[in-house]
């Protein structure tokens, strides 16, 4: 029973080219359609951060690969041209991160598979692909702990920055250290850039207001450090 589950609902002559019929493609399009928005809502669910834009492409991904196979079948001038095509849509793309380049390989195996007639085997793969994917995320598999905290401290040209908040930093960090140094506000002011890890339990509104009292006041920041775009 699974294997007949397996197997491609989409006839063949004896050269294995795909014989398209009115109800092979229409089970086809449906389980693409389904299959896509499963994957675009795994993703989601996984993705803290999404654009309306990209989801609806994941959605619509499948059965486009799908029409793109079918309209291929076994025909190599065809087959060029279309490679050729999507080497063109990659320099109109903008880099993207490791999950969402790898949601798009999804979806498009996906419409790969169907585009062949294995609808079993897509609909398997997207079920077991899209559970590992919110598994992980719920599990938080491989997301690395916040330890580091960026401060940026400005302060007038007349303060000596060089060891100014040292007995501050000592009493609730355990480790500071001062990253880059600018000019603002055409040359009279300084903005400091520290790195640090706060202590146990250590009390950051405390110290910030001890940084005030310090700084004349002026501007004090302190947030967790913001990853660079991660790329392939």
């Amino acid at each position: 029973m699974l294997e007949n589950f397996l197997d491609s609902i989409l006839d063949r002559t004896g050269t294995g080219v795909i014989v398209l019929g009115l109800k092979g493609l229409l089970l086809c399009c449906i389980a693409a359609i389904i299959l896509g928005l499963i994957i675009a809502v795994s993703y989601m669910i996984c993705s803290k951060k999404y654009t309306q834009s990209f989801v609806v492409t994941l959605a619509l991904l499948p059965i486009l690969v799908m029409s793109v196979i079918m309209m291929v079948n076994g025909n190599l001038g065809t087959g060029i041209a279309i490679v050729g095509a999507f080497s063109l849509i990659r320099f109109r793309s903008i880099p993207g991160t490791g999950r969402e380049i790898g949601t798009v390989f999804f979806a498009m195996a996906v419409g790969l598979a169907t585009g062949m007639g294995y609808v079993g085997f897509a609909a398997i793969i997207t079920v077991i692909v899209a559970g590992v994917m919110i598994i992980l995320s719920k599990l938080k598999f491989g997301e690395k702990k916040e330890e580091h905290l960026q401060l940026k401290i400005v302060i007038p040209e007349n303060l000596n920055f060089n060891g100014a908040f040292d007995d501050i930093f000592e009493k609730y960090t355990t480790k500071a250290k001062l990253e880059r140094v600018k000019t603002t506000n055409l040359g009279s002011m300084f903005e400091l850039n520290y790195m640090i890890e706060l202590k146990d339990n250590a009390d950051q509104k405390a110290m910030i207001d001890e940084i005030r009292t310090r700084n004349g006041n002026l501007t004090v920041a302190c947030g967790v450090v913001v990853p660079l775009t991660e790329e392939l």
